[in-house]
């Protein structure tokens, strides 16, 4: 296979970006590098398809090597043929190589094996030939033996049938036709495996769906019931069209020999065929619909993390309580940890919840608090209401934000969250986290396993590797999309950045602390561990503020440093002045022409369109570009509060297969319905909200006992 020619087809592009991206991927660059500085060598391809391409070349790739090994072990045993090797070569897939390998396969001992070691093999090939006047009782006589233990005529002929029984099972062409047929016309039924058991999967306790029809969500659901013991799922295609399939392609004709051919084949359907093929489908269809969880995992997780920061505000963190407490920080606009507290402000008392509003007072008042971070957990909507309420007893003008607290108890109980602060508790750690993330959302949730973030459905179900790798690729694409500050960033958010690991973080970090800020990109060669290599694809991601050299604070790569001065030059600029921003530098370029300004500076078109858009920005941060959260200042309401008809501002806090779940200011998020997003017909909610997104939202149904809310962002429609 020419794996370069298959990607350029598959993905509709130019040979030539492939060629070049895979030269890069090969050469050690990191995604996020080639996306941002090799923009004319993959034509502009943004990093989520250069993940995809990579994903899919990784595939080709053990495909191949998949096939050289099966080539080898079939010439090894001496069984290759041209069909064989054709039929390999021509396989595009991992199963369809699997099935082709399955009849030369060492296997375990089965029925068929134990035949063929009685000898039996020679009668299975005399009934399979079935010729009319075959006689199969008669020459089944001659392989009586009992130290073989074939004592009679019906033990041989059995053996016999075993082994043809394997034979059809192992016949690739086959087992390809009958997957086809399942896809096509099969069914996957539950059952109830305790009819009188409760539990979350009673939809499910009698359902059946269409192979081909069934999203991925139920599908994981089915999983997990029948994992959990509640459910018992099968696959089957209705009637005996399978079983009559293998008959028709084996049984030639009436005679007895057909006869003794057709219950192998019946008997290999069903013991063999029929339980493989099953166990294939329920896999593919498992594999199918955790892709797509990780899709769409992985899109919540981009737009969480891409959360426009509140930037420079002295915020007061919150971690709700009941027996505890609500544990405080004050944390000032850098993250900087500045005073702690407890109150007990959730559990009704009023004596304790007038102590605790005289606390928070003297915090907001003692350190100029702007912003109050509540997490959403245990108690929140207490803790809201407690705020809610103490907003409108103080003059200063402060604001609140409920934010999702997932994962915080995980890093507060971290290795990393106690070396950051180990003078802290794990409770108040959680409240630094709380605070933290209003401020800046990617900053703080980078120190946290992504599967524990909460923006996904069934994500504990994944499989770990290819989690871990889908997630930690978007964590990577947002750091550097972003951008960090190299002398403020701690070793977590440092260690996102391309090229650099864990231990090479670590050793910026303190290569920071012992020689005090860095003030050019270039003193990255000295932190030990961090070579030329590694040099070139981090330097553009970290930004100096302040330094020796004002592209330092931009994401202008050092290798175009000398372009970007001419570019200046040509336009009427000075380096100095890119310190404020260069705010005409594009009319300018504009005017002159990319084309020639490419010629002159030697770089290409894309490359020099990136320059000036940082010239103009200097430390810009693509995130204050999407509009500021949702904070809140006034009254709240509660879930009996909601009414029908009600109109209401919100924020979209998850996105899954059949809709997304809004945060409208009550302790539980409401379910928009994939029909009731807009107007139009979209495959996947996705295509039309994300995680982080205001939206306005109409109630169409509260369900108080059930604490289920129901909504519509469909306003344009009659109440």
């Amino acid at each position: 296979m020419d794996i370069n020619k298959t990607l350029a087809t598959e993905f509709k592009l130019r040979q030539e970006q492939i060629d070049n991206t895979v030269s890069l991927i090969d050469d050690g660059k990191t995604i996020p590098f080639i996306a941002r500085y090799r923009k004319e060598m993959t034509g502009s391809l943004d990093d989520q398809v250069l993940r995809q391409i990579f994903d899919r070349l990784t595939y080709l790739r053990n495909l191949e090597k998949r096939k050289e090994e099966v080539v080898s072990s079939i010439t090894e045993q001496e069984k290759m043929t041209d069909e064989i090797a054709a039929a390999i070569e021509k396989a595009v897939t991992l199963v369809e190589v699997e099935d082709i390998y399955r009849p030369f396969k060492p296997k375990r001992k089965t029925r068929a094996s134990v035949a063929r070691e009685r000898g039996l093999e020679p009668l299975s090939v005399y009934i399979m030939l079935q010729n009319m006047n075959a006689e199969p009782e008669k020459e089944a006589e001659k392989f009586i033996d009992a130290e073989k233990e074939i004592p009679d005529v019906t033990a041989a002929l059995q053996g016999a049938m075993d082994i043809i029984a394997e034979d059809i099972s192992d016949d690739a062409a086959l087992r390809k036709t009958l997957r086809e047929l399942y896809f096509r016309k099969g069914t996957i039924s539950s059952k109830a495996a305790d009819e009188e058991a409760e539990s979350v999967y009673t939809n499910y306790y009698d359902y059946s769906e269409p192979v081909n029809k069934i999203a991925g969500h139920r599908v994981l659901a089915l999983d997990r019931g029948e994992k959990e013991d509640f459910l018992k799922v099968s696959v089957a295609v209705s009637g005996d069209e399978a079983e009559k399939l293998v008959c028709d392609k084996y049984v030639k004709n009436q005679s007895v020999a057909a006869g003794y051919v057709k219950l192998a084949a019946e008997d290999g359907f069903k013991r063999l065929i029929a339980p493989s093929i099953e166990r294939e489908i329920r896999a593919e269809l498992t594999a199918n619909a955790a892709e797509q969880a990780i899709k769409v995992f992985s899109s919540n997780l981009r737009q969480l993390l891409m959360q426009p920061p509140v930037k420079d505000c002295v915020t007061l963190g919150l971690d709700p309580g009941y027996r505890t407490g609500c544990k405080l920080a004050v944390v000032d606009g850098t993250g900087k940890v500045l005073d702690t507290g407890v109150v007990y402000i959730t559990m009704g008392e009023k004596n304790r919840i007038e102590q605790g509003k005289v606390i928070v007072k003297k915090l907001i008042e003692k350190y100029g608090v702007t912003v109050v971070s509540i997490g959403n957990g245990t108690a929140s909507r207490e803790s809201e209401s407690f705020i809610a309420s103490l907003l409108k007893e103080i003059p200063a003008k402060v604001s609140y934000m409920v934010v999702s607290e997932a994962g915080a108890s995980v890093y507060s109980a971290s290795k990393l969250a106690a070396e950051e602060f180990p003078e802290y508790d794990v409770s108040l750690r959680s409240a630094v986290s709380i605070a933290r993330r209003l401020q800046d959302p990617l900053a703080e949730l980078v120190k946290i396993d992504p599967k524990a973030i909460g923006v996904g459905q069934y994500q504990h179900d994944m499989p770990k590797a290819r989690m871990d790798e889908a997630l930690s690729g978007v964590v990577e694409d947002c750091v550097n999309g972003v951008g960090v500050d190299l002398n403020t960033a701690s070793h977590s958010l440092l260690s996102h950045i391309a090229g650099i690991n864990s231990s090479v973080a670590k050793n910026i970090v303190a290569y920071r602390e012992e020689n005090g800020s860095f003030t050019d990109r270039k003193e990255l060669l000295k932190v030990a561990k961090l070579g030329k290599k590694a040099y070139e694809q981090c330097a553009g991601f970290l930004r100096i503020s302040g330094g020796k050299n004002p592209l330092d604070n931009t994401a202008v790569h050092p290798e175009s440093y000398d372009a970007a001065k001419k570019l200046l030059d040509e336009c009427g600029f000075k380096l100095a002045d890119i310190k404020a921003g260069a705010d005409k530098i594009a009319d300018k370029a504009e005017e002159i022409g990319y084309s020639k300004l490419s010629d002159d500076t030697g770089v290409g078109i894309p490359t020099l369109k990136d320059i000036v858009k940082e010239l103009q920005k200097p430390g810009r941060d693509p995130r204050d570009e999407l509009p500021a959260p949702l904070l809140r200042s006034g009254d709240i309401m509660e879930l009996k509060d909601l009414k029908p008809g009600m109109e209401l501002t919100g924020t979209v806090r998850n996105v899954i297969d059949f809709g997304a779940f809004v945060d409208i200011g009550v302790h539980e998020d409401g379910l928009v319905h994939i029909s009731q997003i807009c107007n139009r017909f979209i495959k996947h909610p996705l295509e039309a909200v994300k995680v982080g997104e205001i939206v306005k939202v109409r109630v169409l149904d509260v369900d108080v006992k059930r604490k289920r809310i129901s909504l519509t962002m469909r306003l344009d429609e009659k109440k």
